[in-house]
């Protein structure tokens, strides 16, 4: 006798929902996507290549009428104005902004982690009253502590140095709140909790724990705060009268201090001031966007 086994019938293919094809038409880039893009991009980089073609041109070219389109040859030349001008002293400028914005760099990426990781993590009294003033700080623009602020500095004669742009900047509340925000998601509680099983110590975990989960945040802040310090120029120029003792702002601002601008060296100079700062974005770049992609995905 032959045994014939029964099957089951096949189940028809499920079709997909009407979702799925909405949301496969919503991330498809149309035409219309990619002409946006495109004229963004060109919007994004005409003050870059304009800035390029007045520095590469002579004076009376850069005021004629219609402007130049097209480089110059004169991009050497101007620079090495800029660099030999003695009232701007654009060199000393760079050496100090250098100094200035990585100081402030590390140090705000360092206490705002530190701070961030025990608003987030760490138990004790105050922890709200004290994050609530530090909110606060961020409403208070910096224009309203000038003078109080500038009077501490000529008690402590910093006036004219280096510390005077430095110090009042070492930690801001934005840092902290922004890695109190991170660490709240990237940092599990499990994982504090098996290293305080393992003996390590509030530094130990703060170090080998919590630093290595913040670190695509830390690139951002990094770059955030380098920037804006870099870019600082109403408190350089209010504590800094000394010309021989200058940020690269204020360096930038003695090229335009003459009766009759000239606008190739001021652009070549804001050419060299810029070029610093793509460097870094250049040598960071894929930290920083992954930092905020990742820190997108977790939000």
């Amino acid at each position: 006798m032959t045994t014939t086994t029964l099957r089951p019938p096949a189940r028809p293919a499920r079709k997909q929902p009407r979702e799925s094809h909405k949301a496969d038409r919503l991330w498809k880039a149309t035409p219309l996507t990619w002409l946006g893009l495109v004229l963004g991009v060109l919007l994004s980089l005409f003050p870059f290549y304009w800035m390029i073609v007045i520095a590469s041109r002579t004076n009376d070219a850069a005021n004629s009428w219609p402007p130049p389109f097209l480089p110059g040859g004169k991009l050497g030349e101007n620079i090495q104005r800029v660099l030999e001008n003695g009232d701007a002293n654009i060199v000393k400028g760079l050496m100090n902004s250098f100094l200035v914005s990585g100081t402030i760099t590390v140090a705000t990426v360092f206490f705002g982690s530190l701070a961030g990781f025990a608003f987030a993590k760490l138990r004790f009294r105050g922890k709200n009253a004290m994050l609530l003033v530090i909110l606060a700080s961020m409403m208070v623009p910096i224009q309203l502590g000038v003078l109080p602020l500038y009077i501490l500095m000529a008690e402590l004669d910093w006036l004219n140095t280096m510390p005077s742009v430095t110090v009042p900047f070492l930690i801001g509340g934005f840092g902290i709140f922004m890695m109190r925000q991170y660490a709240e998601q990237a940092v599990p509680n499990e994982l504090i909790e098996a290293a305080r099983v393992d003996g390590c110590s509030t530094w130990r975990v703060y170090w080998h724990v919590v630093v290595p989960a913040l670190r695509p945040a830390a690139a951002v802040l990094g770059l955030l705060t380098f920037m804006e310090q870099w870019n600082q120029f109403f408190w350089p120029f209010v504590v800094l009268a000394d010309p021989a003792n200058p940020t690269v702002q204020i360096s930038l601002r003695s090229l335009n201090t003459a009766y009759f601008a000239d606008n190739s060296q001021i652009f070549a100079g804001t050419l060299i001031a810029t070029l610093p700062l793509f460097v870094v974005f250049v040598l960071f770049g894929r930290q920083i966007i992954g930092g905020i992609m990742e820190g997108a995905v977790k939000s």
